[in-house]
């Protein structure tokens, strides 16, 4: 009986140490597809650039390639992230923050694109755009006052 007692006694920590292992682990491939998929999307866009010069014009393809790179830099930033947080087991605010001002920057570019190549700009239509436009730039400022406060704040023991 009092095998049968330690074993239960046990078994909790047993338990969450593999959990704890399959957490790792699912940090760790997440990691990988990361940088997999970064890796992956930055040759496609080259790739892409090169063939959509000669078919849209160096314009067009090369602010796809733009929007391209930038996805790479935040799929790369959210791998550091992992490799920070597998190496000190600290999530840290700040790549977010940073993820957060590259997304923006994105969508402020792609918007501006797209307007550029409509045929016709309504009124309603420009007025989405400023909105748009004005919003992500909003946001920005908001994260980067954040990575400066996140900054000056004094460091923990």
């Amino acid at each position: 009986m009092s095998d049968r007692f330690d074993v239960m006694k046990h078994l909790p920590c047993r338990i969450v140490h593999w959990m704890e292992w399959l957490d790792r682990w699912g940090y760790v491939t997440t990691g990988l597809s990361l940088l997999l998929l970064g890796m992956l999307i930055f040759a496609y866009s080259w790739y892409s650039f090169v063939l959509g010069v000669q078919q849209v014009g160096l314009l067009v393809a090369g602010l796809k390639l733009l929007n391209d790179l930038l996805l790479v830099i935040i799929l790369l930033e959210l791998y550091r992230t992992v490799i920070r947080f597998l190496q000190t087991g600290i999530l840290a605010l700040e790549p977010y923050l940073s993820v957060g001002i590259i997304a923006c920057t994105r969508r402020v570019l792609t918007a501006s694109a797209e307007l550029s190549h409509q045929p016709e700009i309504t009124d309603l239509l420009f007025n989405r755009y400023l909105l748009d436009v004005g919003l992500n730039v909003t946001v920005i400022m908001v994260l980067i006052v954040a990575v400066f406060v996140l900054r000056k704040r004094p460091a923990q023991a």
